[in-house]
């Protein structure tokens, strides 16, 4: 096989792989779809070490966003590494109202680029087995291009990926992220915004309906007993509802793949293009 044959065939082999992906037939029939998959974030933790253990006790690769500076945070976190789990910081940024919530080392739009890159860094140090950010509230911090650009770039230094809670709909955080080439993603669902088991369930059956449209979906809940009571009975019964569990990082790998594929679709095929 000499090279032109080779290069041919990776290709038609990548378009190929695509095809089966997307669950289309080389006629365009729908045969069979590709599993909805579904991340979980578990925010908040670091404070309640009772509430946090049986969070990080819940079945299948469920993410902590842990709060820099908490008390029982570092513990926390040894856990749910200890459980074959995700670790994040979650960093407290400014909010349009209820800054008194934020908590220790908040990002906020009064400091300086040598401030907020020291206020970040020493938040990524109380949370040492991080391996990604999203933010705790930052409703204002997140519309901002500049500050979301220095948290990016520090991000970016430590080969971390970001995750946008999504608390107001004018974040920057999406955009300045792959400006910067920060592997993100954003947050479709709050499971438990209302603490009452029947809006949880709706919120989660919510959650799998846009994973089936979309492909895949991601929640953030909190270690309310409600939450955990709730989780604890479902996720057992994910395959019965034809949906998978990721982890953020394969959640990312699947989206990235996904967009390559539809980028190698729109290319020209070899007979298409032009010397």
């Amino acid at each position: 096989m000499n090279n032109r044959q080779m290069q041919i065939g990776l290709w038609t082999g990548g378009i190929a792989f695509w095809v089966s992906m997307m669950g289309m037939s080389a006629q365009g029939v729908d045969e069979q779809a590709p599993t909805p998959h579904i991340g979980i974030i578990i925010d908040d933790m670091g404070y309640g070490l009772h509430e946090g253990l049986k969070a990080v006790g819940l079945p299948g690769p469920l993410a902590y966003a842990i709060l820099p500076f908490s008390p029982n945070g570092k513990e926390l976190a040894q856990a749910a590494r200890k459980n074959g789990k995700e670790v994040l910081l979650h960093m407290p940024m400014q909010a349009v109202s209820d800054d008194h919530l934020l908590g220790p080392g908040a990002l906020t739009l009064d400091m300086s680029r040598a401030q907020f890159t020291d206020t970040l860094e020493r938040a990524l140090l109380s949370v040492p087995l991080a391996t990604g950010v999203n933010n705790h509230m930052g409703s204002l911090l997140t519309r901002h291009p500049g500050p979301m650009r220095w948290l990016m770039e520090a991000i970016r230094g430590h080969g971390y990926f970001f995750v946008d809670s999504r608390t107001s709909p004018l974040t920057v955080a999406a955009e300045i992220a792959r400006q910067n080439h920060v592997p993100y993603l954003s947050r479709d669902v709050f499971l438990d915004n209302i603490q009452d088991a029947r809006d949880i369930e709706a919120q989660f059956e919510r959650l799998i309906t846009l994973a089936r449209e979309r492909g895949a979906a991601l929640a953030i809940a909190h270690p309310h007993p409600d939450t955990i009571m709730f989780l604890t009975e479902v996720l057992p019964t994910l395959n019965d509802k034809g949906v998978r569990l990721v982890s953020l990082k394969e959640m990312i790998a699947l989206r990235t793949q996904s967009n390559r594929e539809w980028q190698l679709s729109l290319s020209p095929s070899p007979t298409d293009a032009k010397n």
